[in-house]
């Protein structure tokens, strides 16, 4: 596999000749305009019109920079060649009716429009023009866009004046995640021309948070999402280390902790969650962290150096940061509850596997164990001492053992929350007060593939799909949750790519070589098949043989709730 931006392997116009209309870009539809120039385009034929069948994509040549050639159904079309999100090589994805799925995080691009129509990832593809002269296919394309590989959707800005003290707005978002800035991006690109203001309790712009337990060397401006030119080029308001102490739903207020107020029309929910806290003896020990920002990973990484690292719980920015910390630490240590890690989300057989890679690369585990005490000298960690009595050297301690939803400010709002502190909504991500939205870590939400259960997923992916979801249902047109849960993550140049919701599974199908790390686990669930396939009044007129015959027809038959593909 190539390399990702993350140092880990990757998981993964003119009238055609054939008779159908260009397809532009916005960056191509400039090119009948007189003023663009025609040294800002490249032209070049890049095949013969045989060269491709339909259905195949190909990655071509245009001297100043590579496009994606497409044929389907007897068109030619050509766009961007890697995905804006990490880089990743499109004609290494999937071609299907009509759009290009990403290899490495699944993305999902219109081949006729560019546009990302499944996340991860914030900006589309440029599309350039295809024409047939005497069976050669022939490229116009914009060099700019051949270079940047990117394209920013069309943004609407904000028609009213308004003076950045005034405490009131349109929409107002609470949390600068992926599901926070996709909301408003989407509201900008759909029309929205009131005020939008995001307001966050962090110290820095949007930034790619994944990134942190796997390049725990990067800085806030390297994580970067969107430049602070880009907020102010596109009207949406940013309100840093801001915290939300109340909300007020009959007021559509909001009452921040220094005392500020403000009104809204809209509200949408993407506090994300908190570290879990861990319960020990010494808790005014220094260089112990929850990892939850640049700073935090910055710290971690030079406390580190030729030291010795103690990681608390399997989680899998736990694990990560212990696989980022390898080749850096003396001694890295791995503390768990459980037997193995990851058996609850990967099942025992995948968790053994991966436990086996982490102590092949020198990671120490000790497993049914927990902390009971953090010792240090001078203020600083030195020991972390088990309740087995067990005492491990530690320069450096990282707490990862899960987290909760961070709503505690909703507790007198009105705002239904569930036992947990999840907070309900239905498809369109709306709560149960009207004109209040939530997405992302913080709600439990409709699962079309689970038919509709209520779920909670705290993927990065998912909560862009929640923050374009709340936009459009903002705006009055209501969009369903169609998209498949899709997880990834890397670890000594093993990527492993999860799809689906495989929570409750009691089975896991192995296809392939666990030893040899090149597998796919299909996790299933016999009893849900039984259930949905033979129901009471059916199983009322069966004897029992019957019955029987049926179970073992369908311990082989497998609904698969999720499933996972390690390279």
């Amino acid at each position: 596999d190539l390399m990702s931006p993350n140092g880990k392997a990757s998981p993964f116009s003119e009238c055609r000749i054939n008779g159908s209309l260009g397809h532009c870009s916005d960056e191509d539809t400039m090119t009948l305009r007189p003023h663009r120039k025609h040294r800002d385009y490249i032209e070049a034929s890049v095949c013969h019109v045989k060269d491709l069948e339909n259905g195949q994509i190909r990655e071509v040549d245009l001297g100043t920079g590579r496009a994606l050639l497409i044929k389907e159904h007897g068109e030619f079309f050509a766009m961007g060649h890697k995905c804006p999100h990490y880089g990743a090589p499109l004609v290494k994805g999937v071609l299907s009716k009509g759009h290009v799925r990403c290899p490495w995080h699944g993305a999902c691009f219109n081949i006729t429009t560019g546009d990302i129509e499944d996340f991860p990832g914030l900006d589309s593809l440029p599309t350039f023009q295809v024409r047939v002269e005497k069976e050669k296919v022939i490229i116009r394309a914009n060099k700019q866009a051949l270079q940047t590989q990117r394209r920013s959707k069309a943004m609407s800005k904000c028609s009213a004046v308004i003076h950045s003290s005034t405490g009131f707005s349109h929409v107002l978002i609470i949390g600068s995640g992926p599901a926070g800035l996709v909301c408003a991006e989407t509201l900008r690109q759909e029309g929205f021309t009131d005020r939008i203001v995001m307001c966050t309790m962090d110290t820095h712009l949007p930034y790619d948070r994944p990134k942190l337990s796997k390049c725990l060397e990067s800085t806030a401006e390297q994580l970067q999402l969107r430049s602070s030119d880009f907020f102010q080029m596109h009207d949406i308001e940013i309100l840093l280390e801001k915290e939300i102490v109340s909300v007020d739903v009959k007021t559509r207020t909001v009452t921040f902790r220094d005392g500020f107020k403000m009104e809204y029309r809209k509200l949408f929910i993407a506090t994300g969650s908190r570290p879990k806290p861990l319960s020990y003896k010494g808790k005014d020990v220094g260089n112990v962290f929850h990892l939850r920002t640049p700073e935090d990973a910055n710290s971690i990484a030079t406390l580190a150096s030729s030291k010795n690292a103690v990681i608390v719980g399997t989680s899998f920015i736990g694990m990560e940061v212990a696989a980022a910390l390898t080749d850096k630490a003396h001694s890295v240590s791995v503390i768990g509850i459980e037997a193995v890690p990851f058996r609850k989300a990967l099942g025992e057989k995948v968790g053994k596997a991966l436990m086996k890679l982490f102590e092949s690369n020198r990671v120490k585990f000790y497993m049914l164990n927990e902390v009971w005490e953090m010792r240090g000298h001078n203020g600083q960690l030195k020991e972390v001492v088990l309740k087995s009595g067990k005492v491990l050297r530690a320069d450096v301690c990282v707490i990862g053992i899960g987290s909760s939803p961070a709503t505690a400010f909703l507790k007198q709002s009105g705002v239904h929350m569930d036992s947990r502190g999840f907070i309900p909504v239905n498809k369109t991500m709306q709560t149960n007060i009207d004109g209040v939205f939530a997405g992302g870590d913080v709600v439990t939400f409709p699962l079309a593939l689970r038919s509709n259960k209520k779920v909670n997923i705290p993927h990065w992916q998912m909560a862009h799909v929640h923050g374009r979801v709340a936009a459009l249902s903002i705006m009055g047109k209501a969009s369903d949750i169609k998209t498949v849960p899709y997880f990834w993550t890397a670890m000594f140049g093993k990527s492993i790519r999860y799809a689906g919701y495989g929570d409750g599974f009691d089975d896991v199908v192995i296809q392939g070589d666990l030893d040899e790390l090149k597998f796919v686990a299909f996790y299933t669930n016999q009893a849900f098949i039984i259930i949905k396939m033979i129901t009471p009044k059916i199983i009322s007129n069966l004897d029992k043989e019957m019955i029987m015959l049926l179970y073992i027809i369908m311990k082989y038959s497998f609904l698969f709730y999720g499933t996972i593909l390690l390279q």
